[in-house]
């Protein structure tokens, strides 16, 4: 294969399956800690990737979790989505995430570890290049420890990602972050994606971050970084109210 056409099938790739890596607001990386007993956090934000000239992002999308059992949650992310490529421009509603999450180990000293088995079901259309076209699920495990105003979580899972030229594949995080003041907690994470087509590559990247607290309630959440492996930016601006 000439590596022009190479070049153009692998930036292709990634727009169309960037969004497979979401995950915990506003890191790819989630933490293992679910929200509180009947408690809610509503999100309404957007994540964006930029590969040369061809863009994919959510605009908008609406997170919602719910705490429906003590050490469980119930969770959904209902996304429009604009995507920009050489196949086209293209925006609608995109396909759907839902999940559980389920926090597994809980010490007095900080640690916790949990699971949060997602699914992304084929709601969009993947002729226009907004959905897979099939149900694909992600089986993670991840575990934190904070010690007083630090705290670090990581963890790994496994995607199935069926479809005609798709590979399953992995994806692992590392996420460290401190609240500096009670207005604003800063950090950045480190992470790594195997190929999910026959075409891709294995991909590593970063993000810097964090939460700008206006209230107990109100909170403005934000990410930018990029892969280390080609020229891939991504981004994440997002309001979240909890209840």
């Amino acid at each position: 294969m000439r590596i022009d056409i190479y070049i153009k099938v692998l930036i292709t790739a990634c727009i169309l399956y960037s969004g497979k890596a979401a995950a915990g607001p506003p890191f790819f990386t989630d933490d293992p800690q679910p929200v509180d007993l009947n408690h809610w956090e509503f999100y309404i934000a957007s994540q964006m990737n930029f590969i040369q000239k061809d863009a994919d992002m959510t605009a908008p999308h609406i997170e919602i979790n719910y705490g429906v059992i003590p050490d469980f949650q119930l969770h959904i992310v209902a996304p429009l989505g604009y995507v920009r490529s050489e196949a086209g421009k293209s925006y609608g509603y995109r396909d759907t995430e839902v999940g559980v999450k389920f926090r597994i180990v809980n010490t007095e000293d900080g640690f916790m570890a949990g699971i949060f088995p997602i699914a992304e079901l084929p709601t969009g259309n993947a002729d226009q290049q907004l959905g897979n076209g099939k149900t694909q699920l992600y089986l993670p495990v991840w575990i934190q420890k904070t010690w007083g105003k630090f705290q670090t979580y990581c963890g790994a899972g496994y995607w199935i990602n069926p479809g005609t030229g798709n590979n399953n594949y992995t994806f692992a995080g590392w996420e460290a972050q401190y609240d500096f003041t009670y207005t604003l907690t800063f950090g950045g994470e480190i992470y790594y994606k195997s190929a999910d087509t026959e075409d891709a590559i294995n991909s590593t990247g970063f993000n810097l971050g964090g939460y700008i607290n206006i209230s107990e309630q109100h909170h403005i959440l934000f990410s930018f970084g990029k892969s280390f492996s080609f020229t891939d930016y991504t981004s994440y601006i997002g309001y979240q109210m909890t209840i």
